[in-house]
């Protein structure tokens, strides 16, 4: 049977919606603050869920989700949206959605490393040598720093390369979490728990935080508001749901490789959109970043999509 590039596709598509959501995110949070944003864009991502569930499955709710997959789906939202999310969305304050997204690039080797320990896979040269050049070509682009540059500046490039590390592992990690409960299931209703449990995780951070009033004065901007809505669309409901879409198609070698293209597609878009000069060591810088991780994976051979059996290994282990 010839292939049908359905896996592919769904994750170029992921690259699209994530560089889209990016620049939204980055806008709606310069307005109304990255913490208030992050629970706000998780409700309007569910709503759209709920609205897309009911119509595509006659189910608005994940209801017919397994005890399993409900383990690993909301440990995997927990880490992608409450750990990464909270960080990544600091660091597009801090130091904007380009170097954000290129440190983002770190993602996908950590989801390697993730898997290693979780699933056995095993790490050869192939891999460590794409890791390698991923990391340098993100230390490339994040070292540039013009010579005028003030003291204050490079302390905001150290803080916002850091949170966008977070965010890398979060993703990194949620995303081993997530193919592990998402193997035999729907992946928009997938996507549907993680964000049930990244929006709890970030209930209980803002009770502790005695942040709700924010989150209030939030949902009062409009302009925050509408950046926020097309961004929910194209990154936790559109773009998360075909990231998961193409890890039931292809292994997470591919899906990932193609995802992780958002930092080369974001440059056009900062030229065109915000008016940024991106200098040619920035865009060799990204190429390097995205060429790692391409050997990374495809240097070792794109292992074959995770067997349920393997994934739900640990949970019955657990239950009994």
């Amino acid at each position: 049977m010839p292939h049908s590039y359905l896996g592919e596709a769904a994750a170029l598509g992921t690259a699209f919606c994530w560089t889209c959501s990016a620049l939204c995110f980055t806008a709606s949070a310069k307005r109304i603050g990255s913490l208030a944003l992050n629970q706000i864009r998780l409700a309007q991502a569910f709503l759209f869920l709920m609205l897309f569930g009911w119509a595509w499955r006659g189910l608005a709710l994940p209801s017919d989700a397994s005890r399993e997959q409900w383990l690993w789906l909301g440990l995997s939202g927990l880490a992608g949206f409450t750990f990464g999310d909270l960080c990544l969305f600091r660091a597009f304050v801090e130091v904007g959605p380009r170097i954000s997204t290129l440190a983002m690039s770190l993602a996908p080797p950590i989801a390697a490393l993730t898997g290693w320990l979780i699933l056995g896979e095993v790490l050869n040269g192939w891999a460590w040598l794409g890791m390698g050049l991923t990391v340098a070509g993100i230390a490339w682009v994040a070292l540039e720093r013009p010579a005028s540059a003030e003291e204050h500046d490079r302390r905001r490039l150290t803080r916002g390369l850091l949170l966008a590390f977070g965010g890398a592992v979060g993703q990194g990690v949620g995303a081993v979490l997530g193919k592990m409960g998402a193997i035999e299931y729907d992946p928009f209703a997938a996507t549907q728990i993680r964000i049930l449990a990244g929006m709890a995780g970030f209930a209980a951070l803002f009770v502790a935080l005695r942040w709700w009033p924010k989150v209030f004065e939030g949902l009062r901007h409009p302009s925050a508001m509408a950046y926020s809505a097309l961004g929910a669309f194209f990154g936790p409901f559109l773009g998360v749901s075909l990231f998961m879409l193409s890890l039931k198609h292809v292994g997470t070698g591919i899906t990932s490789t193609i995802a992780a293209t958002v930092p080369v597609l974001i440059i056009p878009f900062v030229i065109l959109v915000q008016k940024e000069k991106v200098s040619p060591r920035a865009i060799c810088g990204a190429v390097l970043a995205v060429a790692g991780v391409s050997i990374l994976f495809f240097g070792k051979g794109d292992p074959p999509p995770v067997q349920p059996e393997r994934a739900f290994k640990a949970s019955r282990t657990t239950s009994k």
